[in-house]
């Protein structure tokens, strides 16, 4: 009996996607932005913290996982109106793999809903293949 063959996605050939640092995604509604050990200590680097100052200032336990805190009705804490992410370059995995997230690539029509509230998705020069977009999506699968 011959393997059953793998169902290509329909991303197949790519998305585009340019980040516009619009903060579409890191405002609006409570959630939560996960984040590792590994996270934590790279994000205190950044802002010249110790772990245990930062930790104390910015990351909650949600169960068993951590989260960072958001500002009152969901704002991602390091999120600023006028300058941005003021993390960007430590940013958590989470917020690298956007929008390469399973929810927003199972069906075109899924993507077609983060093109509406992100203005860089499906945009720009840059087109992510397909082996990109799985890899960002093993890393945000716990």
């Amino acid at each position: 009996m011959a393997a059953k063959k793998a169902s290509t996605p329909w991303y197949r050939d790519g998305l585009a996607f340019s980040c516009t640092q619009c903060g579409a995604c890191c405002t609006g509604a409570p959630g939560y932005v996960w984040v590792d050990p590994e996270e934590i200590e790279q994000l205190a680097a950044h802002r010249g913290e110790e772990i245990s100052e930062f930790s104390r200032k910015f990351v909650r336990r949600v169960g068993d996982d951590l989260s960072l805190i958001e500002k009152p009705g969901g704002d991602c804490i390091f999120w600023d109106k006028e300058a941005g992410c003021t993390v960007y370059p430590a940013r958590p995995r989470q917020c690298r793999t956007w929008p390469f997230w399973p929810e927003n690539v199972e069906t075109k029509a899924a993507w077609k809903r983060v093109c509406e509230i992100c203005p860089g998705s499906g945009e720009g020069p840059v087109v992510y293949s397909i082996e990109y977009i799985q890899s960002a999506l093993e890393q945000v699968i716990k």
